[in-house]
């Protein structure tokens, strides 16, 4: 299955989401989107597709979002987008995209929908929070 991760390294939900996609059995195309950043039009696709708006998809918390004026409501998409682009850390994380759709997995676990269920047994996150059995099945 072709899955593309934006990932933030440095992340604690982006390293989750990173390890339930390989406990699925798949090795994702891993974009390091604070260096390499998606083009704005596939920004705009995977924002569209993960059912967001543009501004639902800022990231607020160690960004540069309140010295930017990026609060006001009066800003626009295109506005929010060039600074987006401008400032990377703006775009929250992590975008996961695969076939069977696109999601910010906020939280981590929100992965799975877009994921085969084919997990290789249980899943804990970093902080100990279960998420799969050792069936595999998500823990509800």
């Amino acid at each position: 299955m072709d899955v593309t991760i934006y990932h933030n390294p440095a992340c604690g939900t982006s390293r989750n989401t990173l390890a339930m996609i390989r406990n699925a059995g798949i090795e994702p195309t891993v974009i390091a989107y604070l260096e390499t950043p998606p083009t704005r039009e596939r920004l705009v696709r995977m924002i569209g597709d993960a059912g967001l708006t543009v501004r639902g998809a800022i990231r607020e918390k160690g960004t540069p979002y309140a010295e930017l004026g990026l609060d006001d409501p009066d800003l626009s998409d295109d506005q929010l987008l060039d600074a987006m682009l401008a400032h990377p850390i703006l775009i929250n994380r992590p975008f996961v995209v695969t076939p069977m759709g696109t999601r910010l997995a906020r939280p981590s676990e929100r992965v799975l929908d877009i994921l085969p269920e084919t997990h290789t047994g249980a899943f804990a996150k970093e902080d100990g929070e279960e998420v799969l059995d050792v069936e595999g099945k998500r823990i509800v």
